[in-house]
């Protein structure tokens, strides 16, 4: 049978600290066997799989993006080459690179927009639900919406913007 203390400990130095509280726990607890643990270590064991999980989200995420860059890169390449003739008489008629490259990036910006308009709301309601599982909870903000709505338009103009560049660039 296991008895429990609680001892609130402020010092620098925990072995000297404890090895008294052995002593008196031996002499008031004979039968009993001393086992300390500290408490922010158990809390801390509490949100292991927590941090886990943020790991596992983390890997896959940056995969997520890898693919999804790699797909738009493979549709802005198979666009430019389908469009290549439509680009070189707009080109011949006085179309600047802007123009051209603007010709490319609307489309794609546009699904981009309606893709975060879907995942957006879908993203919250599932957060907000994991969220409510926790002793202490934190409200989730609009602009961390808005800043990934930006990051997802950034990082898909930076993958569309080469094939765009090399196609406003090329010999009509």
């Amino acid at each position: 049978m296991y008895s429990v203390a609680g001892i609130k400990l402020q010092t620098e130095n925990i072995a000297a600290a404890l090895a008294p509280v052995k002593a008196i726990w031996e002499q008031t607890f004979p039968g009993f066997v001393y086992e300390y643990k500290f408490l922010d270590d158990k809390i801390g064991s509490f949100y292991k799989q927590e941090l886990q999980l943020s790991q596992f989200y983390k890997i896959f995420s940056a995969l997520a993006i890898f693919l999804g860059c790699l797909g738009l890169y493979g549709l802005a390449s198979f666009m430019t080459a389908q469009r290549i003739k439509e680009v070189g008489i707009r080109k011949v008629l006085g179309a600047s690179a802007g123009s051209i490259i603007y010709l490319f990036s609307k489309e794609f910006i546009l699904l981009v927009i309606a893709a975060f308009a879907i995942a957006a709301p879908l993203a919250w309601y599932y957060m907000h639900h994991w969220l409510q599982d926790y002793a202490y909870r934190v409200e989730i903000s609009w602009w961390l919406f808005l800043l990934g709505g930006a990051a997802v338009t950034f990082i898909a103009m930076g993958t569309l913007g080469f094939q765009a560049i090399k196609a406003a660039r090329a010999n009509p």
